[in-house]
């Protein structure tokens, strides 16, 4: 089918943005291209090095230097349970590996941080910085330049755009993702939702609330919400990266070890035929990104990070695309917080083979890109099973299984995707209104200025908050104290909104994927402390959030409002749990438009 012509005016547009900046990009990788294994002619003494604690069956393959070495990345740590299944995924890989006449070594490890425990804590100052890290990592682990093709694994929220953008680096070699899956189902979303809720208002107590999270969170794999994490699977799937299917299958299954063996020897036959991560990601396959993110409801932040990623490989875009394209692009999907199902209810109705068929159908996705199974997306239309023990793969189902959770084309739940550029006085920012129901998605109301989610807290417990209003939380970009998520602030405005009140949120911080059915302007740009409007709002002034006009107003003169003193510059004070090794990341980093990223100073001109 034709592809839809928002779709291909976007796609278009990014790839004229872009054009020197993907050449440069370009140029670099190729210049890095060798025809042959890259430790072919690496000295003695570094390749001794190299191999010493290999098996000796490995190191005889190694010499001859002819099969390829895949270099692991893995992100593994038993604290997150999405990734304490990577535990064992070297030795599985390695076994893999050679079975198909190659080799494997675990290039390096790189951190990985969880932000549902340092939600609200001084550990998520370094919450979206960790990406940057991760790249970092990433590319010391490669830099040995000793291998042929890579296999990333991670999960979570930073891990992977990180995991990604150091790949790139090395774009000249082939990439595999190797997904670990979610956690089986628990309490329901909703029910834990309410128990949050209950909390908050003082209604229950901790012992309740602490029985209902671990009801949530019970066991190994992804939480089964649909936040950043599992939106980065779902990317992962749709821009080729990662097998078909392979994102929302449970942990310890042996499907599961199928498709990680299967991933391995993709990797094998990719190292052969040479195709690099870098020349695989172009502008079609961010622009299909885009599209999953807004068909299935996905996380706000990706408009950070699916940025920050594109940059890495010297392709730029901008939030007027993600909006441009949420304006045609169906919502299919219905995932707590957009609905009452879970991931694993997701993959039961039909998963990711599903949802591509139905967007490849309707012209919404660019079918002639290279992924890791080949140089289509049809690919990616089809499931894999086992057929007596052994990994097969069938067509993906024609109806979905459940139309509550997933949806054709022509019947969904939303006409557009839900993710939406607000302009105006107070800048620019992003709102995801997937779950936001209509009558609240305008708000008019006097703000309530505050400068952390701590303070609104303390107002809320105060009995203060009981009345229409527009909380301006300022001081929370990535430059002011490295961009950490409000999360905390989603049970208060919750039951404020569930009492009857017109309320909303504005900041220059983030909310990410569980930002809910609360009107939230997220990422405003510029932040408070690079003098923008947001840093002039007073107490009581009236700030108008409409989603629907999609602008986010100060309604004061213009006249008064450049009269106003911008917001002073704080001294940067961050320091508790190691927030003072950030100073020069937040220093650098770039606008959350851009990604946020202050790594991009270092991208090839």
């Amino acid at each position: 089918m034709q592809v839809h012509p928002t779709l291909a005016k976007v796609t278009q547009r990014i790839e004229q943005r872009s054009a020197a900046s993907r050449a440069s990009y370009l140029a670099h990788i190729d210049a890095a291209q060798k025809p042959g294994p890259y430790r072919a002619g690496l000295g003695c003494a570094n390749a001794a090095h190299a191999y010493a604690a290999m098996p000796s069956a490995d190191k005889l393959v190694l010499h001859q230097e002819r099969q390829p070495n895949l270099g692991i990345v893995s992100a593994y740590n038993d604290m997150l349970s999405a990734h304490q299944p990577y535990e064992h995924y070297p030795d599985t890989i390695r076994a893999s590996a050679r079975a198909a006449g190659a080799t494997a070594q675990v290039a390096c490890g790189v951190p990985a941080m969880c932000d549902g425990i340092t939600q609200g804590e001084d550990g998520m100052g370094l919450s979206l910085f960790s990406r940057d890290v991760i790249a970092m990592a990433t590319a010391v682990g490669l830099s040995h330049n000793v291998f042929d093709a890579v296999l990333l694994l991670g999960i979570c929220d930073k891990i992977v755009p990180g995991l990604f953008m150091g790949a790139l680096q090395f774009g000249h070699l082939p990439a595999v993702f190797l997904p670990a899956g979610p956690m089986t189902s628990g309490i329901s979303n909703d029910d834990k939702s309410k128990v949050r809720q209950q909390f908050a208002q003082g209604l229950v107590d901790r012992d309740t609330l602490m029985r209902a999270e671990q009801s949530a969170y019970h066991g190994a794999g992804t939480c089964t919400f649909y936040g950043t994490a599992n939106s980065n699977q779902m990317l992962m799937e749709i821009m080729g990266l990662q097998l078909p299917g392979s994102s929302f299958v449970n942990p310890g299954t042996p499907l599961r070890l199928a498709l990680t063996q299967a991933g391995v020897q993709r990797a094998v036959a990719l190292a052969a035929s040479g195709q690099g991560m870098g020349h695989q990601i172009n502008a079609k396959v961010v622009a299909n990104g885009i599209v999953g993110l807004l068909a299935t409801g996905g996380s706000t932040n990706h408009s950070l990070h699916l940025v920050a990623m594109a940059r890495s490989a010297g392709i730029i875009m901008n939030w007027e695309d993600f909006s441009e394209l949420s304006a045609c692009v169906p919502l299919l999907a219905r995932v707590y917080p957009n609905g009452s199902a879970d991931v694993n209810h997701f993959h039961a109705a039909g998963g990711m083979g599903f949802l591509i068929s139905q967007l490849l159908s309707a012209g919404l996705l660019h079918a002639d890109v290279h992924t890791v199974m080949g140089p289509s997306l049809q690919h990616y239309v089809q499931e894999p099973w086992l057929n007596n023990g052994e990994l097969a793969w069938r067509p993906v189902p024609v109806q979905s299984g459940d139309e509550n959770v997933l949806r054709p084309y022509d019947q969904p739940f939303s006409a557009d995707g839900g993710l939406r550029l607000l302009t105006g006085n107070l800048g620019r920012a992003i709102v995801k209104v997937s779950a936001v129901k209509t009558e609240h998605r305008v708000v008019r109301a006097p703000a309530v200025v505050v400068d952390s989610q701590q303070a609104l807290q303390q107002l809320f417990k105060d009995g203060l908050l009981d009345k229409d209003f527009v909380a301006v939380v300022r001081q929370q970009g990535p430059q002011a104290n490295g961009m950490p998520e409000l999360h905390k602030l989603t049970p208060i405005l919750g039951v404020l909104q569930d009492r009857g009140f017109k309320v909303a949120l504005v900041t220059d911080g983030r909310m990410s994927g569980a930002s809910g059915k609360v009107p939230a302007a997220i990422h405003v740009t510029p932040e408070a402390v690079n003098q923008g409007a947001i840093g002039k709002v007073q107490n009581g002034d009236m700030v108008s959030l409409d989603c629907e006009a999609q602008t986010l107003t100060l309604e004061i003169s213009q006249a008064e409002l450049d009269v106003r003193a911008p917001l002073a510059q704080l001294p940067d004070t961050a320091w508790g749990s190691g927030q003072g090794l950030f100073a020069l990341f937040r220093r650098h980093a770039a606008t959350a438009e851009e990604g946020a990223s202050p790594l991009q100073f270092a991208m090839p001109d």
